[in-house]
């Protein structure tokens, strides 16, 4: 019975091996994927008349499970307080359930929160906030870079704002779900930017908390 049983399981890693057993054994072949690299961050210089700064879920439920959340918040909330300083308009967002924003980056005064999924312009006034502040330039960070962050960008590139990332105010699950979320944010079909050329308008452009100044 032990020798059938072995032999059944060699055969199915056979059979779903395109290299069957070779290539369990050797590890990747001649046609494994090359990851691309992700260009560097690069400096902005953002009217505060004209832009917006979202931040996207960095809340209890979402962030604090998560160990790549937390060290972001200095970052965050350091560009946080020079954009209020500066007048920038300043958005935030949950899930689709009501939960505590972490303290270093937590609301102020009237500042708006939207409630939805991962694209947070879905059912939601994000956009009519945004038309409101007249803002056709956003900043966003936030949790789950591969979900909100991610999607968010993609409809606002899509209804035609000018995206800046900030980078270090980034984080995922998982350092692949990172890489993840800073590729497709310079490479979102009709709106790349592979090479991070800095506000590209209707892009996104990948840049740092302490790269991103206001005028």
């Amino acid at each position: 019975m032990t020798r059938i049983l072995c032999a059944m399981i060699l055969l199915s890693v056979s059979v779903a091996s395109p290299g069957g057993l070779a290539a369990a054994q050797d590890g990747p072949g001649p046609d494994a994927v090359q990851l691309p690299a992700i260009p560097a961050p690069v400096a902005v210089e953002l009217d505060s008349r004209t832009t917006a700064f979202l931040v996207l879920d960095l809340n209890e439920a979402v962030c604090t499970p998560r160990p790549m959340c937390p060290p972001t918040l200095p970052q965050v909330a350091s560009l946080l307080a020079r954009a209020r300083a500066a007048g920038v308009t300043v958005v935030y967002s949950s899930g689709r359930t009501p939960t505590q924003v972490l303290a270093p980056v937590a609301p102020r005064g009237d500042e708006p929160l939207v409630m939805g999924g991962a694209n947070k312009f879905f059912q939601t006034d994000l956009d009519q906030i945004l038309v409101g502040a007249g803002a056709n330039t956003l900043v966003i960070v936030g949790v789950s870079a591969n979900g909100a962050p991610m999607y968010t960008s993609f409809e606002a590139n899509s209804r035609g704002y000018t995206v800046v990332v900030a980078d270090d105010g980034l984080s995922a699950a998982s350092d692949f779900d990172l890489f993840l979320a800073r590729y497709q944010l310079l490479n979102q079909p009709g709106f790349d930017n592979p090479q991070n050329n800095p506000l590209m308008a209707g892009r996104v452009t990948l840049s740092r908390t302490d790269m991103i100044t206001f005028r």
